[in-house]
C-alpha cells in the first residue's frame, strides 16, 4: 500500500475507520463516547434549528400583521390655528388629496379615515374600543382584515353596520347581528357644554387577524357613519398608504407630504415598530451566539471520544505504519470515525428541527393539555400561537456551523494518531 498508489480516502481508510466506530468496549473501543458525541451534536443542532424557525416566525408574523392590518405610512395634519383662531387637526377636501397621494410612483393605495377612541357597550358590559372609518372598499384592502384567521358575518354588509375584532366581541358578549352603543365624549355642543354622543350600530362581521392588540380593540365603522358621529362632515383625520415596498416606505415620505399639502406629516410602519424589529433581529444574533457555543460543547465529546480511541488503538496504528500505512492515512482513518459522527449527529438534528418547526402546533397543543393550559398566553405575547418559519439560510446556517465545528474538533486528536512514532508504540504495547 504505497504512498504513491494510494488516493486520499480510499476504501480501506473508510472500512479501518467503520470498525473503529463500531467496535465494542471490550475490543478497545469507544461505542458509548460514540454514542454520546452523536445525540450530543443532534440535540445541539436541534435545539438551533428550532430557536431559530420560531424566530424567523415570530418576526414574519409580526411583519405580517402589520402590514396586513394597518397601513404602511400614515398622513395627518399637524395641529395648527386657522384665521379665525380655530384649531385644525383634519384634512378637507380630502377627495383631491387622496388623488394626488394615490398618483405617487409606489403608492398602491390612498384612505381617507376618521379615527378616534369610544367606549363601546352592550347588556351593561363595557370596553374602550378604537374607531376607524372607512369605505368598504378601503377595507377589503387590508388583507387580514378581509380574510383573518376567523370571521362571522359577511365583510360585504360593512355598510349596514360595524366590523370589530373577536377579542372586542368576546369581552361584551357580541355576535353577528347585535347592536353595540357607541359613546363619544366630542358629541353635541350645547349652551351647557358638550354633551355626549350615543348611537348605536349593528355587528355585521367579526374578524380575528391573530394579534391581540388588534382583535381586542378594533372597530370598523363606514366613513359617512364616522363622519357623522365624530362631527368630521366633509373632514377626515387622516390617510392610510399602502405602497408597493413597504421596506422602503421612507423614501416616499418627502412626496406624501408634498401631495397631502402644507402642515401634513407622516408616521411610517418602520418608525412606529422598527425598534421591535431591530430588537428581533439583535436577539436572533444573540440566540445564535449562545447555541453555537451549545454545539461546540457537544462537538468537543468527539475529542474526548477519538483521543479515548486512539489510546486505545496505539497498537493497531504502530501495525498499519509498519505495513506502509502512511500519517496521512492515519490522520484520515481518525478523521473519519470524528467526521462521521458529526455529520450523522447532523442530520439527525436536521430532522429534528424540521419536524418540531413544522408541526409545532400540534405538538403545543399537547404540551398544553398536559400542563393544564396557559403555557402561551395571547394576551401577553399578542399572537394567538406560537409561530415558527423555516427558513433555508438558517438551516444551512446551522448544518455548516455544526459540520465546521466537528471537523475542526476532529483535527487534533487524528493528528496526534498520524504522529505516533510505530516504534515506541509497539514497544509500549
Amino acid at each position: 500500500m504505497s504512498s504513491r498508489t494510494t488516493k486520499p480516502f480510499a476504501a480501506f481508510e473508510w472500512m479501518i475507520a467503520w470498525r473503529y466506530i463500531r467496535a465494542k468496549r471490550r475490543e478497545g473501543g469507544v461505542s458509548v463516547m460514540t454514542w454520546i458525541s452523536l445525540i450530543g451534536i443532534a440535540l445541539a443542532v436541534f435545539a438551533l434549528i428550532a430557536t431559530l424557525a420560531v424566530r424567523s416566525g415570530f418576526r414574519v408574523e409580526f411583519t405580517n400583521t402589520i402590514l396586513g392590518a394597518n397601513a404602511h405610512s400614515t398622513v395627518y395634519v399637524s395641529p395648527h390655528l386657522d384665521p379665525q383662531g380655530v384649531t385644525i387637526r383634519t384634512f378637507s377636501d380630502y377627495e383631491t388629496k387622496r388623488e394626488k397621494l394615490e398618483k405617487i410612483p409606489g403608492v398602491l393605495r390612498a384612505a381617507p379615515i376618521v379615527k378616534s377612541q369610544v367606549m363601546a357597550s352592550f347588556n351593561g358590559s363595557n370596553a374602550g374600543v378604537q374607531v376607524f372609518g372607512e369605505t368598504l372598499k378601503d377595507l377589503k384592502s387590508l388583507t387580514l382584515i378581509a380574510n383573518p384567521e376567523i370571521r362571522y358575518g359577511e365583510i360585504d354588509d360593512f355598510d349596514k353596520g360595524v366590523a370589530i375584532g373577536t377579542g372586542v366581541a368576546r369581552a361584551l358578549g357580541l355576535a353577528v347581528g347585535d347592536r353595540i352603543t357607541l359613546i363619544s365624549p366630542d358629541g353635541v355642543k350645547t349652551a351647557f357644554g358638550t354633551s355626549p354622543r350615543v348611537n348605536s350600530y349593528d355587528v355585521v362581521y367579526i374578524f380575528q387577524v391573530g394579534r391581540y392588540d388588534i382583535d381586542s380593540t378594533r372597530l370598523y365603522m363606514p366613513l359617512v357613519d364616522a363622519q357623522s358621529f365624530f362631527n368630521r362632515e366633509g373632514q377626515v383625520d387622516e390617510f392610510e398608504v399602502m405602497v408597493a415596498n413597504p421596506d422602503r416606505v421612507d423614501e416616499l415620505t418627502g412626496s406624501l407630504m408634498q401631495a397631502a399639502g402644507p402642515r401634513s406629516l407622516t408616521w411610517t410602519w418602520l418608525q412606529s415598530s422598527g425598534a421591535f424589529l431591530n430588537a428581533l433581529k439583535m436577539e436572533d444574533n444573540i440566540m445564535f451566539v449562545i447555541l453555537s457555543i451549545l454545539v461546540l460543547l457537544a462537538s468537543m465529546n468527539i475529542v474526548s471520544g477519538l483521543i479515548m480511541l486512539v489510546k486505545n488503538k496505539t497498537r493497531d496504528v504502530g501495525i498499519l505504519r509498519t505495513m506502509g500505512l502512511t500519517e496521512g492515512s492515519i490522520l484520515r482513518v481518525f478523521f473519519i470515525c470524528g467526521a462521521s459522527i458529526g455529520v450523522v449527529g447532523t442530520i439527525v438534528g436536521v430532522i429534528l428541527g424540521c419536524l418540531f418547526a413544522s408541526y409545532i402546533d400540534p405538538i403545543f397543543d399537547v404540551v398544553n393539555s398536559i400542563a393544564g393550559g396557559g403555557v402561551w398566553d395571547p394576551e401577553t405575547r399578542l399572537l394567538s400561537n406560537l409561530p415558527a418559519k423555516l427558513v433555508l439560510s438558517d438551516v444551512l446556517s446551522a448544518i455548516a456551523l455544526s459540520l465546521g465545528l466537528s471537523f475542526t474538533v476532529t483535527i487534533f486528536p487524528a493528528r496526534r494518531a498520524a504522529r505516533l512514532n510505530p516504534v515506541e508504540a509497539l514497544r509500549n504495547e
